[in-house]
């Protein structure tokens, strides 16, 4: 009886757990993104990003990943340059249930009022890509969602790797 008195709290930990990344885009409508075959990191941008040395360098190895999977090469004289934004916000989930009544229901017996409250960090990720000669930016890849708080390594490696393949599927605009 216990046990399907804690369902629905288990039920909102799994829905909040498994949340997925939500994904904006934006670019430059005159920009003829099949011309853009080579990129590089913009150090001087990704230096400002506020986030540790670690996941940077994590961050940048995924981008990469998912350019040279693109078929775009790294150059030293790119047609792109790749800049990095991230921050993070604490979120507070309340979850009210007002359903006030009493008597008999299968779960259990008695008055159902009650408010849970769920606490995380969402986290945004900015993916810039920068028209090298212009100056100017082409395309922006956007993605939020909720961080683990857990110290597993490999779980962090695996979160920022879908955070950047779910941003880059995105590119080029316009590809269904």
């Amino acid at each position: 009886m216990k046990a399907l008195k804690l369902l629905p709290l288990v039920l909102i930990f799994l829905v909040a757990s498994c949340s997925s990344i939500r994904v904006t885009t934006d670019y430059d409508t005159t920009a003829d993104f099949s011309k853009y075959k080579t990129f590089a990191f913009y150090k001087k941008g990704i230096d400002k990003a506020e986030i540790s040395d670690l996941d940077k360098r994590r961050i940048l190895k995924a981008i990469e990943s998912e350019m040279l999977a693109k078929g775009f090469t790294k150059s030293d004289e790119p047609d792109l340059l790749v800049n990095i934004f991230a921050k993070s916000t604490q979120k507070v989930d309340v979850y009210n249930n007002n359903n006030f009544y009493y008597g008999w229901h299968p779960w259990y017996y008695g008055p159902n009022f009650g408010t849970q409250i769920s606490k995380y960090t969402e986290g945004t990720l900015f993916i810039d890509l920068i028209d090298a000669n212009k100056k100017e930016l082409a395309w922006q890849g956007i993605g939020s969602g909720a961080l683990s708080a857990t110290g597993n390594v490999a779980k962090k490696e695996e979160k920022i790797k879908e955070f950047v393949a779910e941003i880059m599927a995105q590119y080029p605009p316009g590809k269904e």
